[in-house]
């Protein structure tokens, strides 16, 4: 019986096309074209793409990591408006509540402003204190990690090595005057590569609105117009989108970043995550009447 030249000897089939090169070799050999710059290299890998020779979560991956390198903190960072953050005098009974609303596992703790950021709380670092007669011994400033502070125009690339270095995960971002300009996380870099990453306390695949007061709720960018318009009593109409996300990436052109607005149908919308490829997460405000108004002028005088 002839062998099958395919199989290597542990009898794993080696994936060559018809002329017998590797995925690798083929791809040494588009690579050949020596590109100039970092445009032409993502074409290249594009077009390795569309010829089978790496798939789209390769390709979408890699483009991920040549863009983490041209990206700073600022663009990604979650800004000092949008931080859940303790006060240092919080007694147990005030911390519980907000950590366990939150689902997070760090928290940033302030001073006397919110600008004053004196330390970093780990969630887990609370679990002794649930033992009997712990509570009264409770002082949050004990149990503080120190907090590490870094400038708005740090790039990604180099933070990313930095939080690996250090075993660290979050960071307080500054701005040039010494002031809290946000927070960022090594899950917020690492969303730049591989994209959204959802964890436990992320929202029910069911729930696309989560109402925290009446003028102001959490929206999934995939919620449906028609769900959106039942909910919020508006009369967003599309033809082209199905999603809200589409609807609000439409109205400013280009895909969003975290923290950009817009405003359609008497509501703000902010964009709280997005990454390199969509929308994820809005905030939707019901603007008042003067501030609807005050709109309508600036877009007049803009025309």
């Amino acid at each position: 019986m002839n062998e099958d030249r395919s199989s290597s000897p542990n009898g794993q089939a080696n994936k060559e096309d018809k002329h017998g090169r590797s995925w690798i070799g083929r791809l040494t050999n588009i690579l050949n074209v020596d590109p100039k710059d970092r445009d032409e290299l993502v074409n290249v890998l594009r077009d390795a793409q569309g010829k089978d020779i790496i798939d789209v979560d390769a390709l979408a991956m890699i483009e991920g990591v040549l863009q983490v390198t041209e990206m700073q903190v600022r663009d990604v960072m979650l800004p000092r408006s949008q931080m859940i953050v303790l006060e240092r005098d919080m007694s147990l009974q005030e911390v519980l509540p907000l950590v366990v609303d939150a689902a997070h596992s760090r928290y940033p703790v302030v001073g006397d402003k919110r600008d004053e950021v004196i330390g970093i709380l780990l969630a887990k670092d609370l679990l002794p204190y649930f033992q009997l007669g712990s509570e009264e011994k409770f002082n949050l400033r004990d149990i503080l990690r120190s907090p590490t502070f870094i400038p708005e125009s740090k790039r990604l690339n180099v933070l990313l090595k930095e939080f690996r270095a250090s075993r660290n995960h979050m960071a307080i971002v500054v701005d040039e005057y010494g002031g809290v300009a946000g927070m960022i996380t090594i899950e917020d870099v690492l969303e730049q590569i591989v994209g959204e990453i959802e964890d436990e306390h992320d929202y029910e695949d069911d729930i696309y609105i989560m109402e925290h007061t009446p003028e102001k709720a959490t929206v999934k960018a995939i919620t449906p117009i028609d769900e959106f318009n039942e909910h919020f009593a508006t009369e967003l109409i599309s033809d082209e989108f199905d999603t809200i996300g589409g609807l609000i990436t439409n109205s400013l052109g280009h895909l969003p970043k975290r923290g950009e607005k817009s405003i359609l149908g008497g509501y703000e919308f902010t964009v709280l995550r997005a990454d390199a490829r969509r929308v994820h997460l809005l905030e939707v405000k019901k603007l008042s009447e003067d501030e609807q108004t005050a709109e309508v002028d600036e877009s007049s005088e803009t025309e």
